[in-house]
């Protein structure tokens, strides 16, 4: 049997923060309209966190049946390594994303039944990013699902849920976040070019190569940047948001700086650090703007 520790690592722990965040900036923008509601807060943070994992192990399970996580360098692929099977894999992935269904159901039920036709889309998305027949996330379109997702929708559909409006502060956190959730995706695949070079899985870090790739993450950090700004019009609260981009200058130099293989490692637990500063940040500046 697999043991507990393991399908925590299988989870990718790290990855969570990209979860965390959007419902915090969310909620903060929520309440800067007056619009909190404490209990759909808690709805999205377990629909957020849920689809996380559920992509996490959805990943490990197509990636480790295509055959593409053999040699993978970075944290824990349970089939993969062999140290559970695909099948078990597969039904915790099920599992997971089940358990966001129903939370996103609740959502639905107590917000708008538009909020399914999101989530249906979201559970399709979660799946097919490297499952089924034609995965996207081997055709260079990962950072686009992330950024929809994690940050456009997760930021502005728990917004909407609480507050039922979305004001500008929320889509300007929206685009940070996005932006902040793709770095997470692109510090991985940097990581991972050579092996999905090899094994044909035409990520967009391969397809922009090792130099864009790194140019690219620097983009996606100074477009976060720039949404703070963007907040910044509705209470200059959320220029507190900018405690995250301390940890993100450190990880956009070992990017710059050339690193490879195991050295790109941290980097993803910096950026997750990043993101969740930022949220933390910008989220509570904004729900200081009510005051």
């Amino acid at each position: 049997m697999t043991s507990l520790s393991l399908w925590i690592q299988g989870a990718r722990p790290r990855t969570l923060p990209a979860a965390v965040a959007p419902v915090l900036v969310g909620t903060g923008a929520a309440v800067l309209v007056d619009g909190f509601v404490w209990w759909k807060a808690l709805l999205a943070l377990g629909l957020s966190l849920a689809l996380q994992v559920g992509v996490n192990y959805a990943n490990d399970y197509s990636d480790g049946v295509k055959g593409t996580d053999a040699d993978r360098v970075g944290p824990l692929r349970l089939v993969g390594s062999g140290s559970a099977s695909a099948s078990a894999v597969k039904r915790a992935a099920l599992l997971s994303l089940g358990a966001g269904a129903l939370f996103g159901l609740a959502l639905a039920a107590t917000t708008t039944w538009w909020f399914l036709l999101v989530g249906v889309a979201a559970l399709a998305a979660a799946w097919t990013y490297t499952g089924g027949p034609s995965p996207y996330g081997y055709k260079a379109m990962g950072e686009i699902s992330v950024f929809v997702f994690f940050g456009l929708v997760a930021v502005t559909g728990t917004t909407y849920a609480q507050a039922e409006t979305i004001p500008a502060a929320s889509w300007a956190g929206a685009v940070g976040i996005g932006a902040l959730a793709c770095n997470i995706l692109v510090a991985n695949n940097l990581r991972d070019i050579p092996t999905d070079t090899v094994s044909g899985k035409r990520t967009l870090a391969v397809v922009l190569g090792d130099a864009g790739t790194r140019r690219f993450f620097v983009v996606l950090a100074l477009v976060a940047a720039a949404c703070l700004v963007w907040a910044a019009f509705s209470t200059p609260w959320a220029l507190l948001g900018a405690i995250g981009l301390l940890p993100l200058v450190t990880a956009a130099r070992t990017v710059l700086g050339g690193a490879t293989g195991p050295a790109l490692v941290p980097v993803l637990a910096v950026t997750g650090k990043a993101e969740l500063l930022y949220a933390i940040g910008l989220g509570g500046g904004l729900a200081l703007g009510a005051l």
